[in-house]
C-alpha cells in the first residue's frame, strides 16, 4: 500500500512547494542582480519553449518587447504580491483583495444575482484555477532562473557595457 505523507511541503507537486520554488528563484535573482539598471534596453532572450507560446498568445503590446529590466520588475512585483497580498491596487481604489470580493458580492446582491448562479461548480472552478496557477508559477520560476543565469553570463563576459 502506498503511504501518503501528511506534510504538504514534502510533496513536490504541492501548491506550497511551487510557490516556494518561485519565491526562492526570485530571491536568488534579486540577490544576484546587484545593479538592475544594467538590464535596461537589453532584449530578453526568448527560450524556444516560450517562443511557441508567444506566437499563440500574442503579447498585449505587439510593437513593444519587454527588456530584461521590465521583466525583472515584473517578477519582483509578482513575488511581492504573493508575499504581501494585493494591497492598495490602483484599480481597486486602494481596497484589499478581500474588500474587493466583498464589494463584488454586495453588487451582485443589489442587481439581483445570486452568489451561486455564476459558479455553482466551485470545485471545477477551483481545479481550473489551480492548474492555471501551477502553470504560471512554473513558467515564472523558469523565467526568473533564466534571467539570473543570463545576467551572470553577461556580467561575466562584460557584454552589458555599451
Amino acid at each position: 500500500m502506498m503511504q501518503i505523507s501528511s506534510d504538504p511541503a514534502s510533496n513536490k507537486n504541492s501548491l506550497l512547494n511551487v510557490m516556494h520554488r518561485f519565491i526562492a528563484a526570485t530571491n536568488n535573482m534579486d540577490e544576484t542582480i546587484m545593479v538592475p539598471s544594467l538590464l535596461r534596453d537589453v532584449p530578453l532572450e526568448v527560450q524556444e519553449s516560450q517562443q511557441v507560446e508567444m506566437v499563440e498568445n500574442e503579447p498585449p503590446y505587439p510593437n513593444k518587447q519587454m527588456d530584461m529590466y521590465e521583466h525583472y520588475l515584473l517578477l519582483k512585483s509578482i513575488k511581492n504580491d504573493m508575499e504581501w497580498g494585493l494591497l492598495k491596487r490602483e484599480m481597486s481604489g486602494g481596497a484589499s483583495f478581500l474588500e474587493m470580493a466583498v464589494k463584488q458580492e454586495e453588487q451582485q446582491l443589489i442587481i439581483g444575482e445570486l452568489p451561486g448562479e455564476e459558479g455553482s461548480d466551485l470545485e471545477g472552478q477551483f481545479h481550473y484555477h489551480l492548474r492555471g496557477l501551477f502553470g504560471v508559477l512554473s513558467k515564472l520560476t523558469v523565467q526568473a532562473d533564466h534571467l539570473t543565469n543570463r545576467y551572470k553570463r553577461e556580467i561575466g563576459g562584460g557584454n552589458f557595457m555599451r
